[in-house]
């Protein structure tokens, strides 16, 4: 039995394409694993606070130094940290904002990506002093795009800080088993959003069933 977190990171609601394709994933992988847990983020409707001064004190404070204060500076951090490392497979809707990610994305990966919980830093070992903690993990990000041509050598692939930061951030705490499917199109709709739909629809399907 293994565990799904699902995170959603669209503000919109039905009109969302990355919701509705994490939907469907959600939908398939619970026919082919009904005993799996299944965990829901919505963070476009209910975003997670930014950092602050007070977090960053916490987050590098030793857990037995830490003030009344600064625990609960940490606690919602500790919260997201636990669900996430709870979890076997993660299934991602992440929609291309300005080329990149929501705001809300970003603040939840500000909140996950901690020293001590999901990375070590080892100063000590100048090559490579940063260790990841978040090990054996797999994640189907699913991405929706107004246009199409941000893969590798597409004309917009330098415009695109969308994937490739997420594979960046996301392997650098241990995640290394990560697929991205997107659907495109989404502005010009007729058949390149039909055909985009239909490739990521057969994409789920195979990924649900791994």
């Amino acid at each position: 039995m293994a565990h799904l977190l699902h995170i959603d990171a669209s503000p919109r609601d039905k009109r969302s394409r990355s919701r509705s394709f994490t939907q469907e994933f959600v939908e398939m992988w619970k026919k082919v694993h009904p005993r799996d847990i299944i965990t829901y983020c919505d963070l476009g409707h209910h975003p997670v606070p930014h950092i602050n001064e007070a977090w960053i004190a916490a987050a590098y404070t030793p857990p037995e130094q830490r003030t009344p204060e600064l625990w609960d500076a940490i606690r919602v951090s500790d919260q997201l940290v636990d669900e996430f490392l709870a979890a076997d497979v993660y299934v991602l809707g992440v929609p291309m904002y300005n080329f990149s990610i929501p705001s809300m994305l970003k603040a939840y990966i500000d909140q996950i990506v901690r020293i001590g919980r999901t990375f070590e830093f080892m100063p000590e070992n100048l090559e490579n002093p940063y260790k990841p903690l978040v090990l054996g993990k797999r994640m189907v990000i699913i991405t929706a795009r107004g246009s199409s041509g941000y893969g590798l050598g597409e004309r917009y692939e330098r415009l695109n800080y969308q994937d490739p930061y997420l594979r960046t951030i996301f392997r650098f705490i241990g995640v290394t088993d990560i697929t991205v499917i997107s659907v495109e199109n989404d502005e010009l709709g007729g058949a390149a959003l039909e055909q985009s739909i239909a490739s990521v629809r057969a994409q789920i399907a195979q990924l649900a069933i791994r």
